[in-house]
């Protein structure tokens, strides 16, 4: 027997270019947020540099930025389309 297709509906995107604006704002966000909190290697190993390690940019700053980046993407994701 011979299967007969069936013309199927126009294939639509899941996600709009609105959609995907919000997702590349949510990368960038989170990017910022581990570049924020890289580093404070020392040039000795012997030396620890409180300062530098526990800076208010790496605790606090850049976990914040990384969250707000994640909260983005959720937002991206679950946003629907507007019907124009």
């Amino acid at each position: 027997m011979k299967e007969t297709k069936k013309p199927s509906a126009p294939a639509t995107s899941l996600f709009t270019k609105e959609n995907y604006t919000w997702m590349i704002a949510g990368i960038i966000l989170v990017a910022l947020g581990i570049l924020l909190m890289a580093g404070g290697k020392s040039d000795d190993p012997n030396v620890f540099k409180e300062n530098e390690v526990y800076s208010f940019r790496r605790i606090t700053i850049a976990p914040i930025l990384i969250l707000l980046g994640l909260g983005v993407e959720v937002y991206a994701i679950f946003k629907k389309p507007k019907n124009s």
